[in-house]
């Protein structure tokens, strides 16, 4: 093969130099940014890095990656952090409609989804950690910046795998430690476990509701305990398996934890200087009609 001549031979020195320079210069920019995100050889995940699931009715489609290297992870930049919730939960609340994201919404948020069906606090779906475990190695992005609000919702994988009692609250304790860490001076609170209720079959899902109660307690987080919200609202009949809603159950659900939302003071407040906007318009729950 005949060489290049030298000239030809400078002109594609100069652009590979030119193309290493433009890489270099997006990694710095990226550094630059100061917002969070693992470690820049370690790109986030697949599934992590599309985000969570977009919709209507106040829930984000998934942010881009950015490194921060402060703490060597990528998180996902959203818009209006400010007023956006971040909702780490199971297959309760990873659906578009699921009934935590509706009541947020209602409440006023943005709702920025980090979690995965399957999982728990101690609970793993084989591809994805329990909830500790998949933000600490980046399964799921959360979000850079400082969100409204944090709250933890599951428990149900947990009920149903057989962990004990010390593994649930052992977990439920690092995770609150973890994201207080990340998020200083954000507000946190928990959702428990949906089910029956003691008296009405609840079993170990009741159990597992008010074992998260007792943990949110001792860390001084408001809990919105869901123990026995199917019997307690007439919401059995609208059960699609045994224990997953259907459309119509998880907008009645969503409902019921607005309200309770807006009881303990957790709705999205109006920014400081503006008056009442859309989002804070009143959406009745349905009236109690079960036990």
């Amino acid at each position: 093969m005949r060489k290049a001549p030298p000239a030809l031979a400078q002109t594609r020195s100069a652009a590979s130099g030119g193309i290493a320079v433009i890489a270099l210069s997006g990694v710095l920019a990226l550094a630059g940014c100061g917002l969070s995100g693992q470690a820049l050889g370690n790109p986030p995940p697949a599934a992590a890095a599309a985000g969570p699931e977009g919709a209507p009715g106040g829930q984000l489609r998934g942010g881009f990656p950015v490194l921060n290297p402060a703490n060597g992870r990528f998180e996902a930049v959203v818009p209006d952090i400010s007023k956006t919730v971040l909702l780490i939960g199971d297959s309760q609340s990873e659906p578009a409609d699921g009934w935590p994201r509706q009541g947020l919404a209602a409440a006023g948020y943005e709702v920025y989804f980090g979690g995965k069906a399957g999982t728990g606090f101690v609970s793993a779906n084989g591809k994805t950690g329990n909830y500790i475990d998949a933000l600490l190695r980046g399964d799921w992005l959360i979000p850079s910046g400082t969100p409204a609000l944090i709250v933890i919702q599951g428990g149900g994988n947990d009920a149903s795998s057989g962990v004990s009692d010390s593994q649930i609250t052992g977990n439920a304790g690092r995770l609150i430690a973890e994201l207080q860490a990340r998020y200083p001076g954000t507000p946190m609170a928990m959702i428990g476990t949906l089910a029956r209720g003691e008296n009405n079959g609840g079993g170990r899902r009741t159990e597992v509701d008010a074992l998260l109660g007792s943990v949110a307690a001792a860390h001084g987080l408001p809990f919105v305990s869901v123990g026995d919200w199917l019997t307690r609202y007439g919401l059995a009949k609208d059960l699609a398996d045994a224990v997953h809603m259907n459309p119509s159950g998880r907008q009645a659900l969503g409902a019921l934890l607005e309200r309770r939302l807006r009881d303990l003071g957790l709705e999205r407040k109006p920014e400081l200087g503006q008056g009442e906007s859309s989002w804070s318009r009143s959406r009745q729950a349905p009236a109690p009609t079960g036990e």
